[in-house]
């Protein structure tokens, strides 16, 4: 007998004739908590998340996946989704649920005469840089290579690209979604636009997307990039600067700030590893040449600790941050937008940088603007097109002991900044304690994102996410 939880709550034993037609029914597997590997099959990023679904299909296709959705319809059963189990809020894994776990489904097709690339949600950002950058071109995606591309997508998905090129979302071209009735529906301009609209920043909230459809962009493989780091005692003076020059920045340059303790690297010297620092992270989208001009200005402010631009190839680039962020590690984050950065905003963010609970602790301040803002507010799902800049802080932190610490500071820096934002959020950086947000998030588009609810998942199967319900 396997228990797995209804919508209700309730736990309904599912004899073994019900589980082995599930797995018949399967390409993939079928892994219970009586499996050897069922530990690390539900293990995801955030090491805060510990809960132990009642069963866990690992989907080999899209006919896995519309089998597991099928059954969990017959049986009324709760069901998460899990793409590469990235997302701070855990919502991929719950408690009695049935995970359908589409991390094994990773396949990348590059068309490079039309530019255009097919993903399967299993994705990272990794995988598919790793295919496009073979023939000269990248998907405008995130910042960490080991991001997964399906929930980076269904939640908006910004990076280094997106001054140029858009978000990840107004390059997506096409999606193969799953139903909560089970069907395989394609989404587009032209087919299922209303479900193309919400699945553009509406996240999993209207099916299970197996397939996406990218537009890519020449690029690469080597682009201007880099780091320059300043003395903490510096920060305000500096600050200004980067973002009197960010406001008349071109589009193909993006410069994020990021305030923390030093890490050990190797071109920092010794004696400010592990002390306050001001980091400014930047890439160029363009030719080289222009790339050095546009710089120009930024790295000739004040006098830095370390200066970094370089060429690198952009594939390297995007995994440049991967160490601060591996698995395995309790995270926290609270997330605001904001439409300058003004003086006050600075001095808030400095105040709390020199008191960051832990080393891993940081404060990233994104550059936003460029190709971002040109798209209207309501042409998709996510809305947030005034934001010229966000933050994202990142609790961050190994020992129980400190949850009380590290989640504290996170809130008061967030409350503290509030009277400042926008009142969007983005909705891929919200933990689990911010239901309340979620009408914000959406603002004006909230109530047509409920309208798709009840067209498309009536019954809220797909529930547990940022979920928009459809009552």
């Amino acid at each position: 007998m396997t228990a797995l939880k209804v919508m209700e709550g309730q736990y309904l034993q599912l004899d073994d004739e019900a589980v082995a037609s599930l797995t018949a029914s399967l390409r993939g597997d079928l892994v219970t908590p009586d499996s050897a590997d069922y530990d690390e099959a539900r293990a995801i990023w955030n090491a805060m998340i510990d809960r132990r679904p009642g069963a866990i299909v690992r989907c080999a296709g899209t006919s896995d996946v519309m089998a597991a959705v099928r059954f969990a319809r017959q049986h009324d059963l709760l069901v998460s989704i899990r793409g590469a189990g990235h997302n701070i809020a855990g919502n991929s894994v719950a408690d009695g649920a049935l995970l359908i776990d589409l991390s094994g489904m990773k396949s990348v097709h590059v068309d490079p005469g039309r530019g255009v690339v097919r993903a399967e949600p299993g994705c990272t950002l990794g995988d598919l840089d790793h295919e496009t950058q073979a023939f000269g071109l990248a998907v405008p995606t995130g910042i960490n290579s080991t991001t997964g591309i399906a929930g980076l997508t269904l939640g908006g998905g910004f990076g280094w690209l997106s001054r140029k090129h858009g978000m990840t979302i107004d390059n997506l071209i096409s999606a193969d979604v799953v139903t909560a009735e089970g069907e395989l529906v394609r989404a587009s301009a032209e087919e299922n636009a209303d479900l193309f609209w919400g699945i553009r920043g509406g996240g999993g909230n209207f099916g299970i997307v197996t397939s996406f459809e990218f537009q890519a962009h020449p690029l690469g493989p080597e682009i201007l990039s880099g780091l320059i780091v300043h003395p903490f005692a510096d920060a305000m003076d500096v600050l200004k600067q980067v973002y009197a020059l960010t406001e008349q920045a071109p589009d193909e340059l993006t410069v994020w700030v990021v305030l923390r303790k030093a890490p050990p690297l190797p071109f920092l010297p010794e004696e400010v590893h592990g002390t306050e620092v001001l980091g400014l992270a930047a890439m160029y989208a363009g030719d080289m040449a222009d790339g050095e001009t546009a710089l120009a200005p930024f790295r000739g402010i004040g006098n830095p600790i370390a200066d970094v631009i370089s060429p690198h190839p952009f594939a390297g680039w995007q995994q440049a941050f991967d160490p601060l962020l591996t698995p395995g590690v309790r995270n926290y984050w609270k997330s605001h937008n904001f439409e300058a950065m003004t003086e006050d905003i600075l001095e808030i963010c400095l105040e709390f940088a020199s008191k960051l609970p832990t080393p891993h602790c940081e404060i990233f301040l994104a550059q936003l603007g460029g190709a971002t803002q040109r798209v209207a507010h309501d042409a998709t799902a996510y809305p947030a097109r005034d934001a010229a800049y966000l933050m994202n802080v990142h609790g961050r932190w190994e020992d129980t002991s400190d949850d009380a610490a590290v989640v504290g500071w996170s809130r008061e820096l967030f409350d503290r900044l509030a009277p400042h934002a926008t009142g969007n959020v983005y909705v891929n950086f919200m933990p689990d304690d911010e239901a309340d947000r979620i009408r914000g998030a959406y603002g004006s588009n909230y109530d047509r994102l409920v309208e798709l609810k009840r067209k498309w998942d009536p019954a809220n199967m797909f529930r547990l996410n940022q979920n928009i319900r459809p009552d």
